[in-house]
């Protein structure tokens, strides 16, 4: 994908009716694969990211992480899941939407592969994600540029601290009820929860209205994803 084009991002969690683990074997054996078959062929038009949450969260059971330059796209495979015998027995209990944008806070924070510079998501591949809608009061927008851009600074350096965290920013003004979604990647959940701690000791973190919920996600094969919803 160009990288000067801005890129639709959604994160789809879905829950699964128990119903569904008492039909037959051979019925879910099919409703897998079937939806397997349209999560793949979605995947050569999109970026499609499956993770489990299985063990994590008790209102969401897996989630679909989806990245387009074309917001028909994120709908069309949404109606394809839906459309399948499996999907007959989701239900989506969260769904966040945004976009990509460069942030006017990093000019002055130069590094590779920074993120905030970026149009294009480019997942690093990790083991984990953290995922959760963030909203900021008005009293922040109201501050000047400047005494904002002061206290990201500080924001950016603990961030900095600890690289084996990357984070994915997007933005939802007007899209969506958050401002923007935010998740982080690591194969390290403790560098995620110290990195959290560590931010809520800086100045912006009281212009924080609102960051939850908080979802923990463990990335799989989209069959294994299936898989782990039991049997």
């Amino acid at each position: 994908m160009p990288s000067d084009t801005r890129q639709f991002v959604r994160y789809t969690f879905y829950k699964l009716d128990p119903q569904w683990r008492r039909l037959p074997p051979d019925t879910k054996g099919r409703d897998r694969a079937e939806l397997v078959s349209v999560v793949d062929e979605m995947a050569d038009q999109m970026l499609v990211r499956p993770y489990t949450l299985m063990g994590t969260r008790g209102d969401a059971d897996f989630m679909l992480w989806t990245v387009s330059e074309s917001l028909d796209a994120l709908q069309g495979l949404s109606t394809g899941i839906m459309s399948t015998g499996l999907g007959h027995y989701l239900n989506v209990p969260h769904s966040f939407l945004a976009m990509t944008r460069k942030s006017i806070y990093v000019d002055k924070h130069q590094h590779a592969g920074q993120e905030g510079r970026r149009l294009a998501i480019r997942p690093r591949g990790s083991k984990y994600l953290f995922v959760y809608p963030f909203v900021k009061s008005r009293d922040w927008y109201l501050q000047p540029l400047e005494r904002r851009q002061e206290m990201m600074n500080t924001h950016i350096a603990i961030g900095h601290k600890f690289p084996s965290v990357k984070i994915n920013t997007s933005y939802s003004f007007g899209l969506d009820d958050q401002e923007f979604v935010v998740s982080f990647e690591t194969d390290s959940p403790g560098d995620f929860l110290d990195l959290v701690m560590a931010l809520r000791e800086t100045e912006g973190s009281k212009y924080t209205v609102r960051d939850t919920p908080i979802f923990t996600c463990t990335s799989m094969e989209m069959l294994q994803v299936l898989e782990s919803l039991g049997d």
